[in-house]
């Protein structure tokens, strides 16, 4: 059973120049994830909202936004006016992250938050059902490449095991370092929706990937 495993391949590892092939390589996935970074919360600049916007219009599959941006509860609603079918914003940015996931929310988007490695999530018990996504980093956000950490999984487990306990629907979402070698430890702790990117983007067949990662995060996923 893999249908409540969600494999979302980050366009930060795809050809921004062939952007639109590039997307019809992974017709095959969940959604497709796209990182805006504003060079100010995260130290590299990516995509504005007129590219996301664009993306938006060519892709196959649904847009899950990661805004790793400085004052989100000014700009996360216009990525939901485009028309994403998800956007997340970080908890550490936000001036108040409930009434922003309402915003969202009210607009037409799904609303997620994000949390840096160094940031507890025990916060957010209290407020679960106010999000639809919560992103648990396994890297520290601002660049694709490098290596998934570890030491997130407990975070993650607390988290998916409190979500559990108060039958809240939220996804949790991972994304850093992802592939076929470290999936099963974030799928074991509880996650059920995965950021890959070069696993997927770097494959010879980017939706063989795909199928290969939603199968073992089915196969490990935590109950």
């Amino acid at each position: 059973m893999t249908g409540d495993i969600r494999i979302n391949p980050s366009i930060l590892a795809a050809d921004f120049v062939n952007m639109q092939a590039e997307l019809a390589r992974i017709a095959s996935a969940d959604f497709v994830h796209v990182d805006v970074m504003d060079n100010h919360f995260v130290p590299n600049l990516t995509f504005g909202p007129q590219m996301v916007e664009r993306i938006q219009a060519t892709s196959p599959v649904p847009l899950d936004v990661h805004l790793m941006i400085s004052d989100p509860d000014r700009w996360a609603p216009g990525y939901a006016e485009v028309g994403a079918a998800s956007v997340t914003f970080h908890l550490e940015a936000a001036t108040d992250p409930v009434a922003l996931a309402r915003r969202l929310r009210a607009i037409g988007s799904r609303a997620g938050v994000a949390v840096k490695p160094a940031t507890p999530v025990e916060g957010l018990f209290e407020v679960l059902d106010e999000f639809d996504q919560i992103l648990v980093m396994t890297v520290e956000p601002g660049f694709g490449g490098q290596s998934f950490m570890a030491d997130q999984m407990p975070k993650l487990a607390r988290l998916h095991d409190e979500a559990r306990r108060r039958g809240s629907q939220v996804w949790l979402q991972v994304d850093g370092g992802i592939s076929e070698s470290t999936i099963a430890q974030a799928a074991e702790a509880g996650a059920d929706t995965f950021v890959a990117g070069s696993a997927v983007f770097g494959a010879a067949e980017p939706d063989r990937a795909i199928t290969a990662l939603r199968r073992l995060g089915a196969d490990h996923h935590r109950h």
